[in-house]
């Protein structure tokens, strides 16, 4: 179903475990039992610059309050949506300690560990709220034959 952003915004500051809202989006949207929404899934341009080549994507994030099977109708969805509305790539990250198995289930490719560390700057000083280890990066793209 669709979302506003506004309204998958508010989802994930009530039930994401460990991250906050995001700033922008391309599209966000939703799953429900036909009562309420159970989880939302946000799709925006890729956070790392070297990766933003204008033909990929980034679920930015995919947060439920625990549906069965919430996270990989979500990430399987919004494969199609990026693939529908022209783009070749679909990226998103997990911490090492989840499973994976959503992503897997959706047909996302495990492409290995990748960043961590802080984003603040002398120049430009942060204050960190995401965590900051290594994540896992994963992929849908067309390109791979056994992601179409």
């Amino acid at each position: 179903m669709p979302i506003t952003f506004k309204e998958a915004n508010e989802f994930v500051k009530l039930h994401h475990r460990h991250h906050k809202k995001v700033v922008g989006c391309k599209f966000c949207i939703s799953v429900s039992d036909g009562k309420k929404i159970r989880g939302v899934a946000i799709v925006g341009r890729p956070v790392a610059r070297f990766l933003d080549d204008g033909m990929t994507l980034e679920v930015t994030r995919v947060c439920t309050d625990g549906v069965k099977n919430g996270c990989s109708i979500l990430y399987g969805a919004s494969w199609r949506v990026t693939r529908e509305l022209g783009y070749n790539r679909l990226i998103t990250y997990t911490l090492k300690e989840e499973g994976g198995a959503s992503l897997r289930a959706s047909g996302y490719l495990l492409l290995g560990l990748r960043g961590g560390g802080t984003w603040n700057r002398k120049k430009r000083p942060r204050i960190d709220t995401h965590p900051l280890q290594k994540k896992l990066l994963w992929e849908r793209s067309k390109s791979n034959a056994k992601n179409t």
